[in-house]
């Protein structure tokens, strides 16, 4: 069956970025903060919902990457997995829409309390000379605990 280059472009643009997605996940559990401000355009903004009444923002990988390390610092084990995603590559490959739903298992320093989160990343990514990198981030919790009761906290899932 003949391959269309069309449709091999739009393959190896969604691999490319579901490996920037990875990529992320790795630095994060490994604290690897100076690999993050390489993944997101200068002027990327990730807007960060922890369903605690107000919405943060953040510009940039370095700043992001500075509230993530200062966010993670309390848990002596920090594993950032990526659970599923959905990549949609505009039309011309130069910019592409994904969700990405995490999970975060975590142990407390102090307490040795095991945690666990979930999130939804609705990202916008666009390729610069020939690099997928992230454009804009809005993520949400969408459940985390467990709470008094061993129960979690759920939160709605955000629409698009």
């Amino acid at each position: 069956m003949p391959i269309d280059d069309a449709d091999l472009a739009e393959a190896l643009d969604h691999l490319a970025i579901t490996r920037l997605q990875a990529a992320y996940g790795d630095a994060v559990t490994r604290r690897a903060w100076d690999e993050l401000e390489a993944m997101f355009l200068p002027d990327c903004r990730v807007r960060l919902d922890l369903r605690g009444g107000s919405v943060l923002e953040k510009v940039g990988g370095a700043e992001v990457a500075a509230f993530i390390a200062a966010s993670v610092e309390r848990f002596e084990f920090f594993a950032f997995t990526l659970q599923n995603t959905v990549v949609e590559v505009a039309p011309g490959g130069v910019e592409a829409r994904s969700r990405l739903y995490i999970r975060e298992l975590r142990q407390e320093r102090a307490t040795h309390r095991w945690t666990t989160a979930f999130g939804l990343y609705r990202d916008t990514c666009r390729k610069v000379d020939g690099r997928w990198r992230f454009a804009s981030r809005d993520y949400a919790s969408l459940a985390r605990g467990p709470v008094e009761g061993g129960s979690m906290d759920v939160f709605p899932v955000p629409s698009d």
